[in-house]
């Protein structure tokens, strides 16, 4: 009798089955892993560069470098980027390209500042940081857009994606604080690593065109429309406040027992809160408008500003990082549905990079405040809460008479422009352009007067 077959065994013509098929990333899961790196990377920078540019020299030579590094790191955001950022939008993987090159360039930065920790080299080093980071957010916010199916799906993408850099900020916050107390250069040494596998990652990220066509006449009216324009004035003021508070705390740290473990906590803290705005912003959006989430952001800045100046102490300043961040999240992801539902016509990923753009710019002009000018703790947290406070009720006060047809006012920006192009102009024809900004005087208003006609001569009864 032959022998029974045993089940397991494969006869001559079966096949091995096919090993399971991987699924495949979607688009905003190559964008969220490299996303999450480069947070996490930022986090450990903080903390390195606190320790080696706050609390480790005379605080006249910080204060000096840092202004310089922050004033020169301006320059991209206000020249370079209107320049070439459309023509990097509409080149095939330009985007992804730059990502690659900021994460590439910060893991070298990174390697070097290893080398040059105790030497003057580490303020360039620092300022490049700076700026790669910067450039690492306007092009991730153009490349958003593509990444989703649809524009419904934006602000819940950037909803996602400001959650993950919260809870990649604060993971890798704890470890770097130990290692900063340790060794600062093995903090240094993760950094590295952490922006190189951003780098391997981002190699992943898809090859699209941010905006194949220039910037027609509808988008450009559509982007400048009145609601646009203000919740972007408010926003903008909102980055403003975050910028002055990092430095703000960075500074007055330096006097602290425990400054740098005190400011990796705020950096954690701050981690935090963006990730809870993130977190709450869409669930807000679902049940009010995005104004009143936008104004709400505001208004909690203001008061919790007010409330750690009235408070005082370190504790509630570092509870003051989380609420501004977190306010900062729930804000942006307003201001970003305010634009989808404003300018529909717009391309969404250019116009996204030109506002990002905007408010890095405001970040780093508010930063230098506390750079350049020694400010008290109570003070500082004061004026967080007064700029929140005063970009809630001018955005209020503008909204309520854009619905009345009544004209906004014009911002001092604005009229600070028009007043440089009218000096340059007058230059130009060769008009004195010292004194008052009146228009010239009229030649003909030193004339005198024309000579009035003659009256004429009664007539008498006769002629009647």
């Amino acid at each position: 009798m032959a022998a029974v077959q045993d089940r397991g065994a494969k006869g001559p013509g079966d096949r091995a089955s096919p090993p399971p098929r991987r699924t495949p990333l979607t688009p905003f899961q190559r964008l969220a892993r490299p996303h999450a790196l480069m947070a996490a990377g930022e986090a450990v920078m903080a903390i390195s560069l606190a320790d080696s540019l706050f609390f480790s020299i005379r605080p006249g030579e910080a204060r000096g470098k840092v202004l310089l590094f922050l004033a020169l790191s301006m320059a991209p955001f206000a020249v370079v980027a209107p320049l070439i950022g459309p023509l990097i939008d509409r080149m095939a993987g330009g985007r992804r390209l730059i990502v690659q090159v900021a994460a590439i360039g910060r893991c070298a930065v990174a390697m070097l500042m290893i080398v040059y920790l105790d030497s003057l080299l580490l303020f360039p080093l620092a300022f490049a940081a700076l700026v790669l980071s910067k450039t690492y957010t306007v092009s991730k916010s153009a490349l958003v857009p593509t990444v989703v199916t649809s524009e419904v799906e934006l602000v819940e993408a950037n909803s996602k994606l400001g959650i993950i850099a919260g809870l990649g900020g604060f993971v890798a916050a704890v470890p770097a604080a130990i290692l900063q107390i340790i060794n600062p250069r093995a903090t240094l040494f993760l950094d590295a690593l952490i922006f190189l596998a951003a780098f391997v990652l981002a190699r992943r990220l898809p090859r699209e065109v941010v905006a194949a066509q220039r910037q027609g006449s509808r988008e450009k009216e559509e982007l400048r429309s009145s609601a646009i324009f203000l919740a972007a004035s408010a926003m903008g003021l909102m980055r403003a406040s975050v910028g002055f508070l990092f430095f703000e705390l960075a500074f007055w740290l330096r006097d602290r027992a425990a400054g740098t473990a005190w400011f990796a906590l705020g950096v954690a803290f701050a981690a935090i809160g963006t990730l809870i705005g993130n977190v709450i912003g869409p669930r807000l959006r679902r049940i009010t408008r995005e104004e009143i989430m936008l104004v709400g952001a505001l208004g909690f800045t203001g008061v919790a500003g007010l409330g750690a100046a009235v408070a005082g102490g370190v504790l509630a300043a570092v509870l003051l990082m989380g609420v501004v961040n977190g306010s900062a999240a729930v804000g942006k992801l307003a201001f970003d549905s305010i634009v989808q539902r404003n300018a529909p016509d717009a391309n969404q990923g250019r116009a996204f990079a030109q506002f990002e753009t905007k408010f890095q710019l405001a970040w780093v002009v508010a930063g230098i405040v506390p750079v350049l000018i020694p400010i008290p703790g109570a003070l500082g947290f004061a004026i967080v809460g007064i700029l929140a406070l005063f970009a809630m009720v001018t955005y209020l006060v503008s909204m309520r008479r854009m619905r009345l047809g009544r004209p906004i006012p014009t911002p001092l920006s604005t009229r600070a422009r028009r007043e440089l192009s009218r000096r340059v102009g007058q230059r130009r024809e060769g008009t004195p352009t010292t004194g008052t900004s009146r228009p010239p005087r009229d030649p003909s208003r030193d004339l005198p007067p024309p000579a009035a006609p003659p009256k004429a001569a009664p007539r008498s009864r006769t002629e009647r």
